[in-house]
Formats: structure tokens, sequence, C-alpha cells
């Protein structure tokens, strides 16, 4: 990562869904419909900023188109996602969590052997939706003939298991 970064290096290309095995388990396209590809750009970046020993960092954007399932209705739906993001490399786990505290910036520590595709997968992961829905979701509705009955029978079951036994 040092060298990428003192050298100003920039690498891009794309991986297949399936090549990311956490990211690919989420995903439920639609029937006829695959996971996307992921379409990534890196470039290293070396600061000066006054400091003794240069800043390390990678300038990461990544896109991809994500299947997620609606909270609302169950149904697949696709969403852009775009993660653009800035990560500062320092020497140990110990300095990140401490500047991490301090800092805006996303601080990682510096291993020996960089994994972009993991890290990648990871910035993924933190962008998927917290609730997933459609912006315009066509969720059941309350039918006119519907009273509410058929939704009370799982609740009048339950209730059945919490009371006591009869000849208590």
């Amino acid at each position: 990562m040092a060298a990428v970064a003192g050298e100003g290096v920039s690498l891009s290309g794309q991986w297949a869904a399936s090549e990311l095995p956490r990211w690919h388990a989420m995903q439920t396209p639609a029937a006829g419909a695959a996971a996307a590809p992921v379409l990534w750009n890196a470039r290293g970046e070396q600061r000066r900023a006054g400091a003794v020993q240069p800043q390390i960092w990678l300038h990461l954007h990544v896109t991809t188109l994500a299947w997620p399932t609606c909270q609302r209705c169950l149904q697949p739906f696709s969403q852009t996602l775009e993660i653009e993001r800035a990560l500062r490399f320092v020497a140990s786990e110990a300095e990140a969590e401490a500047l991490d505290a301090d800092s805006e910036d996303d601080v990682l520590a510096l291993e020996p052997a960089f994994d972009l595709r993991t890290l990648v997968e990871d910035e993924l992961l933190l962008a998927w939706p917290i609730v997933p829905r459609h912006e315009q979701c066509s969720a059941p509705q309350h039918h006119a003939g519907d009273d509410g009955r058929a939704a009370a029978v799982p609740f009048a079951a339950l209730a059945a298991l919490k009371a006591p036994p009869h000849g208590r």
C-alpha cells in the first residue's frame, strides 16, 4: 500500500458479485435478473502535511447495482450503490483507533498484505441500506371485505399459548 501511495498509482477493474461471497449472499435479484458486477477504482496518495512521516491515503470509488428485498412488500428491487471514500492508513491498530476517535477521516491500520477486494466488499456491506424499501412500494393494501379477522388468527393462537392451563 505504501508503494501504491508513494507513486500515486491508480487501479481500476470489476469483479463479479460471486467473487465477493458476503456481498453475493445478500443479493436477491428479481426472477431473470443477475447480480451486477462491482466496478471499482482505487488511487493511492502520499501527503506530507507537515508530518515527519508522509501520510498514506487511498481514494476508493465503487459502484454497483444492489438487489435487496423490500421490507414492506418483501419483493426484490434494484438500487444503485455508489461509494466514494478516502481512507488514511497508519502504522498500527492502536494508532488507527486513537486517530479514528479524534478525526473525521476514515483511518485503518496498514497491514503487510493489503487486500483490496476485502476492503471493497466491506465498504459495500457498510453501504447496504439498513431498512431496504422501494421508493414507491406496492405493499398489499387493506381490502374492503377484509375486516382484519385473518390477521387476528395468529395473535389469538399466541394469546392461547400465554393463557394459564384450564383447571388451575
